[in-house]
């Protein structure tokens, strides 16, 4: 099962990539990855070279293709049954997949204001009501999290999960436009900031030679 392959987009600007990255990386599951360079004339031809979606990330295993970063990190909680993707009690599954799924369909009015951009030196902009809702939306799933499930460590249900790895640029984007914060969410975005996984993302990312408008989204 170590033949997995992850096609991903620059680490400095691609969210959805960093999501399965993040899993992969923090569950300790072998695997090589290809960076596409994103918005540059080659970037939709090289993309469709994997996935007729036309978007990454794209994960390969042997002749299994996977597109969108929960159905990637969905088929690898099956595949590695023993790594505990998603928490072990139901309850905390049930909760683990809703939390997931509104990272997955919402919080658009942040992701517009605040793009993820690992170079960025941290700087606030002004945030509007809608953006102001979505922080405090967020803040509040954290803590809730936090306090049912989380005792056993210092993420969101305790031991790194999925959930955390769908909310892992939220930190980042915290982090880069310098969000004021309660002190427990300051916690966790720690907790995610220190881990090796995001160190090396972060450590590659300021490497790339790939620039694109810093208004790219997701």
């Amino acid at each position: 099962m170590s033949n997995i392959h992850l096609v991903i987009g620059n680490k400095n600007y691609s969210s959805w990539s960093l999501r399965p990255w993040m899993a992969l990386s923090m569950a300790g599951i072998p695997f090589r990855e290809t960076v596409i360079p994103l918005d540059t004339p080659e970037t939709a031809k090289l993309i469709a070279q994997h996935s007729a979606a036309g978007r990454v990330p794209v994960l390969h295993h042997g002749r299994q293709v996977v597109w969108e970063s929960l159905a990637i990190m969905e088929y690898l909680a099956e595949l590695f049954p023993e790594k505990n993707l998603w928490p072990k009690t139901i309850s905390a599954r049930a909760v683990a997949r809703a939390v997931s799924n509104e990272m997955h369909a919402g919080f658009s009015a942040l992701r517009n204001a605040c793009p993820m951009n690992i170079r960025r030196p941290p700087k606030p902009v002004p945030l509007n009501d809608a953006v102001k809702r979505d922080i405090a939306r967020i803040e509040q799933l954290w803590r809730d999290c936090r306090a049912r499930f989380g005792k056993g460590g210092k993420f969101l249900f305790g031991k790194f999960s999925i959930a955390d790895a769908m909310y892992t640029p939220v930190v980042s984007r915290f982090e880069t436009f310098a969000i004021p914060v309660a002190e427990d969410t300051r916690a966790y975005m720690d907790a995610i900031l220190s881990t090796p996984a995001f160190k090396s993302w972060r450590e590659a990312a300021l490497k790339e030679m790939w620039i694109v408008p810093s208004d790219e989204v997701d």
